[in-house]
């Protein structure tokens, strides 16, 4: 979406990697869980980043981010992509 709106400039190889996956990536499920956990987090209100700050927190995983809103909230690990 950020891509089409010209917000975000994405690589022909990446996009050629979200269509066809990678071996060893999985997809994150979109739970009952993460959802319950988005609408507990104190984060501003974009539901995108809700939803990826919960999936991290959930599976305990690590929010690879530039995002400053995101980076250090303390309920999940996040690591800076900049």
């Amino acid at each position: 979406m950020l891509h089409r709106k010209k917000r975000v400039e994405l690589s022909s190889d990446f996009l050629a990697w979200l269509r066809h996956g990678t071996p060893g990536f999985q997809q994150a499920p979109f739970t009952h869980e993460i959802v319950l956990a988005a609408e507990q987090l104190n984060l501003h209100a974009d539901p995108a980043d809700r939803f990826l700050a919960a999936t991290a927190q959930v599976l305990d995983l690590t929010l690879v981010t530039a995002d400053q809103r995101l980076l250090g909230l303390g309920t999940f690990r996040t690591l800076s992509n900049r």
